[in-house]
């Protein structure tokens, strides 16, 4: 039983880029996202690929709502749509992640958060930390589908 004062709330939203972003725009992204969401007490993931945008936040109540009034409000995205609002008792995701296809071959190094997700190996902690993420992901999605059934 999820209790106020253990309540995570977590809103999963989707949105389209209005510009392409670059490899280098979408560790800015990141590092602001951190910047700002840390002294919140939000955490989640970012996916982006293709232009399409896929984020979870979880927080407090109050902090979630006030990111995606910031978020809803952001000119680099448009069509922003919650597709999913929920109390939880614990958080999915308690490390931020970002997930791209980098264009260049090297993925950047020494950012706190960034996970490569879209080429995972079993061969180091980062790849192993990023199956995992992807693989609570995953789980989180079949457990919704089968409630829709």
């Amino acid at each position: 039983m999820v209790t106020e004062r253990d309540a995570v709330l977590s809103i999963i939203y989707s949105s389209v880029a209005t510009m392409p972003f670059s490899d280098d725009d979408l560790v800015e992204l990141l590092k602001l996202s951190r910047r700002n969401n840390a002294g919140r007490e939000v955490t989640g993931m970012l996916l982006y690929r293709d232009g399409r945008f896929l984020q979870v936040l979880e927080g407090p109540d109050s902090s979630v709502r006030e990111r995606m009034t910031v978020i809803s409000g952001d000119s680099r995205h448009t069509d922003v749509q919650v597709l999913l609002e929920e109390g939880l008792s614990e958080r999915r995701f308690p490390d931020w992640t970002m997930g791209f296809v980098p264009h260049d071959a090297t993925p950047p190094d020494g950012i706190p958060g960034y996970l490569s997700a879209f080429g995972v190996t079993d061969d180091d902690e980062e790849s192993r930390e990023a199956a995992r993420a992807l693989g609570d992901l995953m789980a989180w999605f079949e457990a919704e589908a089968q409630r829709s059934v």
